[in-house]
């Protein structure tokens, strides 16, 4: 039965893999960097720097979406920033629809937006409160495009009409919504331009767990019928299973693992993934009551102090002494799966991963 089980698995993964090699990458993100200074003293001089987000490299197929999950604190909501380059970028390279956004002038970073959005954590603090609905929905036509007001209407209340808002409210304020409509005017927003890639940032963090469902279920319906493609932010790992296509681990502004959705949540690899599947309830008392917790220990290193070498050498149950000295390149392990680990790297031999569930 075993065996029957892996082979599925790899015949999964080899599938996931053939589809992701036949569709260009719209989102390619190489050596991204997004450090922030410290300043200290009297005189306010650099005294160091915060590596948020530490080298980062993915692709994401168009119509896909790729997970991006971590405790908080990793990383995650810096790295979706800086793709979009809403922060300034420290290093590295971002192409979205072939083109350098890490490159371009302010001004033709301007003509770029309408290909690019983001989806905001917090709904209440991302929407204007003195505007009304229609007003911040049109905002980005009043900007972007040279529509009559007539025109604007229209298109407001078509995107009113596809994420489930009633266009009788389009004169309200965000007060007046609950935080589930009001994360649909923010993806109503994120929509107006036509947009091939969109950042979801956590946005179902600050819902509760019966709007959370629905909101979901709304971005992948749009996502058939609109073609988008989501990098979905998120440290609800659950919810992640449900809507990603591949997922990344993040841990201390690095990706430790990258795989396709299946294979991870079947096996992961890396001790972190490890450890943070096992967190995961399962919803059967008998397989919850057998499951196994693994706990780490110790508290996650500073980001503007890491530690030498892997940057989880300090709390991973399976630490060796050359985790301590030299970091893991992420590299591919197995079919279609990156590991940044010393454990599947060429100096050692492949141990067995132990399974998280």
């Amino acid at each position: 039965m075993v065996e029957a089980v892996d082979s599925v698995d790899t015949v999964r993964a080899g599938t996931a893999t053939r589809n992701q090699a036949s569709r260009p990458a719209l989102v390619q993100v190489r050596g991204l960097k997004m450090y922030f200074p410290i300043y200290a003293g009297l005189l306010r001089r650099r005294a160091g720097e915060v590596k948020a987000v530490d080298g980062v490299s993915f692709d994401i197929p168009a119509g896909e979406t790729l997970g991006l999950v971590g405790e908080s604190g990793c990383g995650k909501s810096t790295c979706g920033r800086a793709i979009l380059r809403l922060y300034e970028p420290t290093a590295g390279q971002v192409i979205i629809d072939g083109h350098d956004v890490t490159a371009v002038a302010p001004e033709a970073l301007r003509k770029l937006r309408p290909a690019m959005q983001m989806v905001f954590q917090d709904p209440q603090a991302s929407l204007n409160p003195r505007m009304s609905v229609a007003s911040i929905i049109g905002e980005p036509l009043l900007e972007h495009t040279s529509q009559t007001k007539l025109e604007q209407r229209e298109r407001i209340y078509e995107l009113m009409d596809q994420v489930g808002l009633n266009r009788n409210f389009a004169n309200r304020y965000p007060h007046e919504f609950s935080g589930g409509q009001r994360q649909r005017i923010g993806i109503a927003r994120a929509l107006a331009l036509n947009p091939k890639f969109i950042v979801c940032d956590e946005p179902i963090a600050a819902l509760d767990v019966s709007i959370q469902a629905q909101v979901v279920n709304l971005l992948e319906e749009l996502q058939q019928r609109l073609g988008l493609t989501y990098l979905f932010i998120s440290h609800d790992l659950s919810m992640v299973r449900h809507i990603a296509n591949r997922v990344a681990v993040m841990y201390l502004g690095r990706i430790v693992e990258l795989a396709d959705r299946d294979a991870l949540y079947a096996n992961p690899m890396h001790p972190y993934s490890q450890a943070l599947l096992s967190a995961v309830p399962e919803p059967d008392p008998q397989t919850e009551s057998r499951r196994q917790r693994i706990v780490l220990t110790g508290d996650v290193p500073s980001p503007s102090n890491p530690p030498k070498g892997c940057a989880f050498s300090t709390r991973c149950p399976q630490v060796m002494p050359q985790c301590r000295v030299s970091a893991p390149a992420l590299v591919e392990a197995a079919p279609g799966r990156q590991v940044a680990c010393h454990l599947y790297s060429n100096n050692h031999s492949i141990a067995e991963p132990t399974a998280a569930h």
